[in-house]
């Protein structure tokens, strides 16, 4: 059975195991080839133990790689009202961190 962990970053969870490369919100500061450990850690399954956090696991870490920083493909909002010749066209390109997953680390 894979190990695995559920993982909190940029507001968002993501479940992760060793090997794995995840696209998280921008962490500022952290270059290509950097390592950083995720500290919170919602959920790890070991072994076929599982065990949850309330709400993070004291001690438990994800150690990360940072791959590259990058953005997005560009998404269109387009706001219209009828009747009253009123447009709004707006571009947005969310920034994002591309990591790979080296491991899962407990402090037990």
């Amino acid at each position: 059975m894979n190990d695995y962990a559920i993982v909190k970053s940029g507001g968002k969870q993501h479940r992760v195991q060793a090997g794995d490369t995840i696209r998280v919100e921008l962490i500022p500061n952290q270059h290509e080839g950097d390592s950083l450990d995720l500290d919170q850690v919602l959920m790890v399954s070991q072994n076929g133990k599982v065990m949850l956090g309330a709400p993070t696991i004291p001690g438990a870490k994800v150690n990360a790689e940072v791959v590259s920083n990058g953005r997005g493909k560009k998404i269109v909002v387009f706001k219209y009202k009828a009747k009253t010749r009123n447009r709004k066209k707006n571009g947005h390109r969310q920034s994002y961190t591309e990591l790979r997953i080296t491991g899962i680390s407990l402090l037990n």
